[in-house]
């Protein structure tokens, strides 16, 4: 028997939830024994309140962007509908779960119990425990193609997450996924909807701290200590 799950990816306002921050883009892919089918879910939301600087320098919208577009309340249906009560797998997947909940809290519906979550992040800090484990890490370590990546999309990221999830369940053949058209539609929003600079992320003074002292404690008489 054939079985189906959902990868499933959120922008948002902001980081929290609990202060109010509102989801602004949904996308879903299905997967049918782990591989993507042509089947997706994909909307922009208009959150009914302003977007943070640091989550618009993250994913490129502005509440400009967003003007016009359904609420929440008016596209829950049909992304219940597409999910149905199928496992769902997101890349830090309590965060995404956190945000949706919160939109069905505020419209009196009924929650998404967490039993259906699988984190891909969580996954690869299993199989790779001294690695980052970004989505974008991951993509380079199994030689995925980042070339579109230059802003966060909820659907791009599906798309990338799912090939990312094919390699952390066994490796199987990519190919058996997104046909040429589905990854043209994919491409072709992404494009209409994101026309900005990518935004670079430098490690903290604490990240360089945090290396370091890692470095000196598996290799404590590394040769390159003594160079000048």
């Amino acid at each position: 028997m054939n079985k189906r799950s959902i990868i499933f990816d959120t922008e948002t306002t902001g980081v929290n939830p609990d202060n109010g921050d509102r989801i602004i883009e949904i996308a879903a892919i299905e997967l049918i024994n782990d591989l993507p089918t042509d089947q997706y879910y994909h909307v922009l939301i208009d959150p009914e309140r302003d977007i943070s600087v640091e989550a618009t320098q993250i994913h490129g919208f502005t509440i400009k962007d967003l003007q016009g577009k359904p609420k929440f309340r008016d596209i829950i249906d049909d992304f219940l509908e597409f999910i149905k009560g199928d496992p769902l797998v997101a890349h830090n997947a309590p965060f995404d779960f956190r945000f949706v909940n919160s939109e069905l809290k505020r419209i009196d519906r009924p929650l998404i119990s967490f039993e259906r979550m699988v984190d891909t992040l969580q996954m690869a800090r299993v199989q790779y425990p001294f690695s980052p484990n970004s989505l974008d890490a991951l993509c380079r370590r199994f030689s995925i193609d980042l070339s579109e990546r230059t802003m966060h999309n909820a659907l791009l990221d599906c798309k990338l997450l799912s090939e990312v999830y094919i390699q952390l369940t066994g490796g199987r053949q990519r190919g058996l996924g997104f046909d040429s058209q589905t990854k043209e539609k994919v491409s072709k929003i992404y494009q209409l909807t994101h026309k900005h600079q990518p935004v670079f992320v430098k490690a903290t003074e604490q990240e360089l701290k945090n290396h370091q002292q890692f470095i000196d404690k598996k290799i404590p008489n590394a040769l390159w200590n003594n160079l000048n």
